[in-house]
């Protein structure tokens, strides 16, 4: 059986976006590149202008046009004023005395121009630098304008928009295509986070389940010492899962700049954080000592705690079997507060600082199988200092142990 021709399939949609059609006239578009050629044109038109003129003016002064003569006849001799005529001269001397009195008005006159025009020069100059000073300054205000909203996305605020008004330009196409990026960027970043706060919330409730369900075995009294121990290790499993949970969540919260922000004083969130691990200090020996004077700054009371809190935790955790100590202060120093966790503990190499900020890096250890946390801790701390506009350092002691300095604006 015969068969027609096979039609010819269609063609695969683009997966890229139409190109925007071209104007009919492209050199009709007020872009910078004409603008700019119209601009600094007309500025040298003008100023051929006008520095031909002040030279026709200065010219006409010097060679003072429609003055008398040096010299007129009177009553049949001839006498000037100017020149420096001898008596009952001569042809020769006449013409020679002539002769010297012209070009010697002729030097002055070009003398008197010149000394002009070079002080109507400099004005020009003077006036020409400061127009054009204003006019690139307007010209280019659209790219502070851009640079301004870049620094402020710079610090994770992604609601910022240029929003540029003018001519249809390479600037507003610009400020045009960084409005997009931000608004992709700010769709991604929100689906992120609400994906975390709803994954978040399911894990919590099937290990809260399980950590009520672990609680109730153990506080049955006719359950089997094995059970017991097999109950407990579950529970103590859930916990650490638990808290891996809530430092994931706050890692993710806490990369978002703070906008709600309140005073609160660096020297009572790190007397909270010591209460908090006064226990767990006194039960392997290490002693906490430091002043704490005031230190105002304005952010999230919470946020900041738990800052103090994992320095204070990991300085008390990583210490010396014996006579260790952690040391907490807390000061304003030019300007900015600054809390500061020491402790005594094992030798850090210089080259280590930076991996124990990263997330699950702990120090010469594997990322699982420590009952010291979850890796979380200074990554955090890191996140919500710089959430605050601040930074945290850290810097091996010598003797052993680290010095963690956390400086935040006032």
């Amino acid at each position: 059986m015969a068969t027609g021709p096979v039609p010819p399939a269609a063609p695969p949609k683009p997966t890229w976006e139409p190109k925007q059609p071209e104007p009919p006239y492209p050199w009709l578009r007020p872009t910078i590149r004409i603008r700019l050629t119209l601009l600094y044109g007309g500025m040298f038109l003008i100023a051929g202008i006008l520095l031909l003129s002040i030279i026709y003016m200065l010219a006409a002064q010097a060679l003072q046009v429609g003055s008398r003569l040096p010299f007129e006849i009177v009553s049949g001799k001839i006498a000037s004023d100017i020149c420096d005529l001898p008596l009952n001269p001569t042809p020769e001397a006449f013409n020679a005395a002539i002769n010297d009195c012209v070009n010697n008005q002729r030097e002055q006159a070009l003398d008197t121009l010149l000394n002009r025009s070079l002080l109507a020069l400099v004005g020009l100059s003077i006036i020409a630098f400061a127009f054009g000073y204003a006019m690139a300054g307007r010209v280019l205000s659209p790219l502070g304008r851009i640079t301004r909203t870049a620094r402020r996305v710079a610090g994770t605020d992604l609601t910022r928009r240029i929003e540029l008004d003018g001519p249809d330009d390479e600037l507003k196409e610009l400020s045009d295509t960084f409005d997009d990026m931000l608004d992709r960027l700010e769709r991604a970043f929100t689906a992120q986070q609400r994906f975390v706060g709803n994954a978040s919330h399911e894990l919590r409730t099937p290990l809260a389940i399980n950590r009520t369900l672990l609680e109730v075995h153990l506080s049955d009294p006719d359950a089997p010492p094995e059970l017991q121990q097999l109950g407990k290790t579950l529970l103590a499993t859930n916990e650490r899962s638990e808290q891996l949970v809530e430092g994931l969540l706050l890692l993710a919260r806490s990369d978002n700049q703070i906008i709600e922000r309140k005073p609160v004083d660096l020297a009572e969130v790190a007397e909270r954080a010591i209460d908090q691990a006064r226990t767990e200090a006194v039960a392997k020996k290490v002693e906490i000592r430091g002043g704490r004077a005031a230190a105002v700054v304005q952010g999230n009371g919470v946020l900041l705690e738990r800052i103090a809190l994992n320095l204070v935790q990991n300085a008390v955790r990583y210490n010396l079997p014996e006579s260790g100590w952690v040391k907490v202060t807390t000061e304003l120093q030019h300007g900015q507060a600054l809390l500061v966790v020491s402790n005594t503990g094992p030798v850090v190499p210089a080259y280590e600082i930076d991996n124990l900020f990263e997330p699950f890096r702990r120090l010469r250890t594997e990322r699982t199988g420590s009952d010291k946390g979850v890796g979380l801790g200074l990554s955090i701390a890191r996140s919500v200092a710089r959430a605050h506009g601040g930074r945290i350092i850290a810097e091996p002691r010598e003797g052993g142990g680290l010095v963690m300095r956390v400086t935040l604006p006032v």
